[in-house]
């Protein structure tokens, strides 16, 4: 698992990775900022959701590589919420950022001996998609709405 260095896989009992909580929490506070016609830059989202700036900075770079956040640097610069961005599933999002992994390690230096016949481990695997389409439904656009919104804009600094 990529946080909090637990022996379970991705999601480790329906918990995401840091770099998913962080790159939701940016998008969510360039969406309250895009509606207001504010930039914002990777220091500025980084205090605002609690974070640290190189963090932020890493998973904004990735929310640019996918389309979701558009960078511009100089003066009238920083960083904007696309069209894409504001209309992305959360699921899918969380697909892309979170990767093919697994709930429980069942393979590595210590495989668990039933890993080639496990009704849990695919019963796991399915409840980790049951997880992602429930949330499929839900767009960035639409879980920034009032009273989010709100709270969102009370966030840090101005940008």
């Amino acid at each position: 698992m990529r946080s909090g260095g637990s022996q379970y896989g991705t999601l480790g009992l329906v918990q995401l990775s840091r770099f998913s909580d962080l790159a939701l929490r940016a998008l969510m506070r360039l969406a309250v900022a895009d509606g207001r016609g504010d930039r914002m830059t990777a220091g500025g989202i980084a205090e605002s959701v609690n974070a640290s700036t190189s963090h932020v900075a890493k998973t904004v770079s990735r929310l640019v590589e996918l389309g979701l956040v558009e960078s511009r640097r100089g003066r009238g610069g920083g960083l904007a919420i696309t069209e894409a961005g504001r209309q992305a599933s959360v699921g899918q999002l969380l697909r892309e950022l979170e990767g093919p992994g697994e709930v429980v390690q069942c393979e590595g230096p210590a495989p668990c001996p039933l890993a080639g016949n496990c009704s849990l481990r695919r019963a796991l695997a399915e409840a980790r998609e049951a997880f992602f389409a429930a949330l499929d439904p839900l767009t960035v656009a639409g879980i920034v709405h009032t009273p989010t919104r709100q709270v969102l804009l009370s966030l840090g600094p101005a940008p």
